[in-house]
This record gives C-alpha cells, sequence and structure tokens, in this order.
C-alpha cells in the first residue's frame, strides 16, 4: 500500500440522487416526501432562460421550508454553468439567503480545477461572511471531453469537493458520439460505450477519496434498461445513480442497496477471518473460496452502505 492516501472526504447516503426542475414548486414538494436519498434542485438545465429567477427563488424558499435532513435527505442545488451571467447569482442568493441549509451544491460542466477554484472561493466568503456554522460540500459534473481530459486533476482539487457525476447526455454531445437516447446504448457498439469514461472517472474518485455517481437515463419509461445501466455503474464501482423522473427512484435503491444474502455473507466473511487470525493465518476458507484482508475490506465496504441505509 502507498504511504500516500486519501480518505472518504465525506460519507453521504447517495444511492438514488432525484433531479428536480426548480421552476416546479409541486415537484419540489412530492421529491421532499418521497424515497430518494438525494435531491438536487435544479437551476441549470431544466430551467428555461425565462425562468431562472424565479427557479432560484423557488430554490430558495424550498431550502428554508422544508428540513430536507429531518427527512432523511441530503438536498443539493445545482447551479448554472460558469460560462453563463446566471451563476454567480445562483451562488450569491442560495447562499446568503439559504446556506446553512443547503448541503452540496452542484458544479455542472467542469472543465478544469479553477472553474471549481471560483466556486469554493465565492462559498468561502458567503460563508465567512454570514456567520455560518454550517459547511456547504460542492459535487462536480464530469460531462464534456475537457472535464475528462482533466479528471485526475479535478479530483484533486480537495477543498469542499466531495463527489464527482458523470453527465452522460452533455457527454455524449461533447464527444459527438451516436447514441440512441440518453444514457442508452447504440447497438452498433460491441458492448457499453459509455464504459471508459464511467471507469476512469470512478478510478480518480476512489484515489482521492470523492464519492462516484452516475447520471441520468433518458428512457423512463424502460425501466429495465434503468436497471441494467445502474448495475454496469454499480459493477465499475459507481454507489448511485440519477433519477429523472420519481419512478426511477425504487430501481437505483434496489440496485445499489445490498442484498440480504450480501450482507449475511460479508458478516461471516469477517467472522472467518477473525477466527483465522486467532489461528495466526491471514488466510481462510468461506464455501470452498479463498478469502483474505483484500476480502475483508470489500465487506467492510458493503457493510458501511448496509448500516447508513439502516440510519437512514
Amino acid at each position: 500500500m502507498s504511504h500516500t492516501l486519501y480518505p472518504l472526504r465525506k460519507q453521504r447516503l447517495q444511492r438514488s440522487e432525484l433531479a428536480v426542475p426548480a421552476s416546479n414548486p409541486g415537484m419540489i414538494d412530492k421529491a421532499a416526501e418521497g424515497p430518494a436519498d438525494y435531491v438536487f434542485l435544479d437551476l441549470e438545465d431544466a430551467v428555461a432562460p425565462p425562468e431562472k429567477e424565479q427557479a432560484r427563488k423557488n430554490c430558495i424558499q424550498a431550502l428554508n421550508d422544508i428540513d430536507w435532513a429531518a427527512k432523511g435527505k441530503t438536498v443539493s442545488v445545482r447551479i448554472n454553468g460558469l460560462d453563463t451571467h446566471y451563476m454567480y447569482r445562483d451562488v450569491v442568493d442560495v447562499m446568503e439567503q439559504a446556506g446553512s441549509r443547503v448541503h452540496t451544491l452542484l458544479v455542472p460542466k467542469v472543465g478544469v480545477r479553477d472553474d471549481l477554484y471560483m466556486v469554493e472561493a465565492m462559498v468561502n466568503q458567503i460563508e465567512q461572511a454570514k456567520g455560518y456554522t454550517t459547511r456547504v460540500g460542492l459535487e462536480a459534473l464530469i460531462e464534456t471531453a475537457l472535464g475528462m481530459a482533466n479528471v485526475e486533476t479535478i479530483a484533486q482539487f480537495g477543498g469542499r469537493l466531495e463527489a464527482l457525476h458523470f453527465g452522460v447526455a452533455d457527454y455524449a454531445a461533447s464527444m459527438r458520439a451516436r447514441t440512441t437516447n440518453i444514457g442508452g446504448l447504440n447497438p452498433m457498439y460491441p458492448g457499453d460505450q459509455w464504459h471508459a469514461a464511467i471507469s476512469r472517472m470512478v478510478i480518480a474518485c476512489r484515489a482521492y477519496g470523492l464519492r462516484a455517481i452516475d447520471g441520468p437515463f433518458g428512457d423512463f419509461s424502460d425501466p429495465e434498461g434503468y436497471r441494467d445501466g445502474a448495475r454496469r455503474a454499480a459493477a465499475l464501482g459507481c454507489e448511485g445513480k440519477w433519477a429523472i423522473h420519481p419512478s426511477q427512484v425504487a430501481l437505483a435503491n434496489e440496485v445499489f442497496s445490498p442484498t440480504e444474502a450480501e450482507v449475511t455473507k460479508a458478516r461471516r466473511i469477517l467472522e472467518e477471518l477473525k477466527l483465522a487470525e486467532a489461528q495466526g493465518k491471514g488466510a481462510a476458507s468461506l464455501d470452498g473460496k479463498m478469502i483474505d484482508a483484500a476480502s475483508e475490506k470489500m465487506a467492510r465496504n458493503l457493510l458501511a452502505v448496509a448500516e447508513a441505509i439502516a440510519g437512514r
């Protein structure tokens, strides 16, 4: 093991992340009562330019009126991109008027680490000026070719950064990729054309202590397609996925939750290794298969998720 280690910066349960346009107060209220672990109030792509100002006001009101933490949820706000004139007002108004109520800001289309530096500097100054005792985290959307080319550097940013998300729709557009729908597979490609991108992002996350979250699947009439995409992302190390429709929340919670059998096996692994250690052995066998220190780490990862779900 390298002497250089980056522990997980912030543990949050993030199996399902429901995207909610802040221009629709009714949808916000429903999201607060729903089963999603995470809700992000969207000021960016889901809001048309004429509605941006009102959406921002709706967002601030929802942050102040709803006790999201008491409902077992993390609440995030996706601000507008740094290349727009909406972004600075998003950060200033949300932070000054509800900065003690929002948990994270989701920064879209991050291309270089200095994009995060700009947002971080603004958040730092506002928190100091307002005297907040809470600390807002940052999450970054990797959804452009530039962002993916710099994903390792972005992941090393430090500061408030907690997670990276794979934004497949804008990434596909940036790459000029042929695809059938948002997050869907192109049948002409021999496999999953998003595999390499998600894998690279997950590696950067795990190397530098960040959570890794998969993005949207556009066809909400195709639950099996959503499940398949979520399972592939989970296999690569993602710990959650977006839901662009409430019906997808249960699917994400299902895929990213350990089953009872998996939890039982994880506990048996720890028990067997403890017995082996007492006998001076570094490895053991379980159900005809070898288990060792790496098995213990995998088991503890799984049990940590199970415990977080139980405590939700």
